[in-house]
């Protein structure tokens, strides 16, 4: 779980440095020179490719005139949704037993999710593309 954690994290601050950058109206060359990397580092940070530097991302936020609890707590509200804050909540007040039952059905939905749309894709006549939703689907098979 630690490894998805950090690939969320590269692509949250990315598209967040981006957006800080064109708000400012600079450019990916213009930012780089002034902070000190290369143009292309920075567009790979962008894209999320590439791990933001904590030295970077404080030399980013100085030039954008951010401070550093600005800039998480905008990407913590962007990320979730107060649903999905509460879930988390109870989720961490749940014991560990009744954590990996969340868990173990979680994997269930997923797999179930992905069972019923290659079943989707199997029934849909060659060469159509799936323009309709599973309730149109259901209908125009005779459901």
């Amino acid at each position: 779980m630690p490894f998805v954690h950090k690939i969320r994290q590269v692509h949250l601050v990315g598209p967040k440095i981006r957006q800080l950058r064109k708000e400012r109206k600079m450019t990916q060359t213009e930012l780089a020179q002034r902070i000190g990397i290369q143009q292309s580092d920075l567009s790979r940070m962008e894209k999320g490719e590439y791990r933001v530097s904590l030295d970077t991302l404080f030399k980013i936020l100085a030039e954008s005139n951010v401070s550093i609890g600005e800039f998480f707590d905008d990407l913590h509200r962007e990320s979730l949704t107060p649903a999905e804050m509460q879930m988390i909540t109870e989720f961490k007040e749940l014991a560990p037993e009744d954590r990996r039952e969340v868990r173990a059905f979680i994997n269930f939905k997923r797999q179930q999710t992905r069972r019923d749309k290659a079943a989707r894709r199997s029934f849909q006549p060659e060469g159509q593309a799936d323009l309709a939703g599973p309730e149109e689907a259901a209908f125009a098979v005779g459901g």
